[in-house]
């Protein structure tokens, strides 16, 4: 029963997100992740491109010898291998890229909701964004371990892998994941390690899955840049050409507030789990650390 009450807290921290963004101001942060959305997208698409007009017949009648048919390869598997990242990873690259802003955003939040302060500091910056990194490395790894097993199991049951009922679970792995990124944010203030954040999360997975499965929902489908800007035939068809581009420019909106969005979310959601005024590690908090047993442990 855990699992559905910390659902359901985390869809509601981001009605109270919303109105919380609205109130405070906070959508002054919402055009930089617009920004680099819009970068992330474009040499996403420049790589697909490149690689898209790649075959392996021109392939074969470039390569004379050898060396070439590698080195032909050997640039191919770059340019998906990039291209992918760019456009299917781009939910992770996001948070890494962001990290000191989100962590800001998330300190800025519990302020306005405890009082409680962290001074800044460019070394715990880097820390944060060192923590960031791995956590993001950790969870694609992990997230794509399940799904070459869902994989698995669903091509040697099903004809058709995306009919299996297993591989809708690399959806939920996925929300899971990414929820994971953003309440880590809150827990390193709590002086969480690692493996005490990963002890937390999967002890209220609900909440981890809610929170990454909006993100996910926001950030799902990529951007197409050239249909955003593309009224060529606004003339002839306009509007089949209005309707394609605004709906184009609704994804990359709604791609832009995913990130400010969601941490808000995840910090008001931590707030009410486990009430981050009583966080020790705060500035304004004016009890002694020494043989305090917080309920940091109890709530893991």
């Amino acid at each position: 029963m855990n699992f559905f009450k910390h659902f359901a807290l985390g869809l509601r921290s981001y009605w109270k997100a919303i109105a919380f963004i609205r109130t405070h101001k906070l959508y002054w942060y919402l055009p930089i992740p617009a920004v680099l959305m819009l970068l992330i997208y474009y040499v996403g698409s420049l790589f697909a491109t490149w690689q898209a007009g790649w075959s392996e017949e021109q392939g074969c009648l470039e390569c004379t010898n050898m060396n070439e048919t590698i080195w032909f390869l050997l640039k191919m598997l770059l340019s998906i291998s990039i291209g992918l990242i760019l456009m299917k990873f781009a939910k992770y690259i996001v948070v890494v890229i962001l990290s000191p802003m989100l962590s800001i955003i998330s300190q800025v939040v519990e302020k306005k909701l405890t009082s409680n302060e962290y001074p800044f500091s460019l070394q715990q910056t880097l820390h944060d964004v060192k923590r960031g990194l791995r956590i993001a490395m950790r969870n694609i790894m992990w997230e794509y371990v399940f799904f070459l097993l869902i994989l698995v199991v669903s091509a040697v049951g099903w004809d058709e892998v995306h009919k299996s009922p297993f591989f809708y679970l690399t959806f939920a792995i996925g929300f899971f994941y990414y929820g994971f990124s953003f309440i880590d944010y809150v827990n390193e203030r709590r002086r969480l390690d690692i493996d005490q954040s990963i002890h937390f999360i999967r002890n209220h997975r609900g909440l981890a899955i809610a929170i990454g499965s909006i993100y996910s929902i926001f950030i799902l489908v990529p951007v197409d840049l050239g249909k955003m800007v593309d009224f060529t035939g606004f003339l002839e068809h306009p509007f089949e050409t209005l309707g394609t581009v605004s709906f184009q420019f609704l994804l990359w909106m709604l791609a832009s507030v995913a990130p400010i969005l969601t941490i808000v979310a995840a910090t008001i959601a931590m707030d009410d789990l486990v009430d981050l005024s009583k966080n020790i590690y705060a500035d304004n908090k004016d009890f002694e650390l020494k043989g305090y047993k917080s309920g940091i442990e109890q709530s893991m």
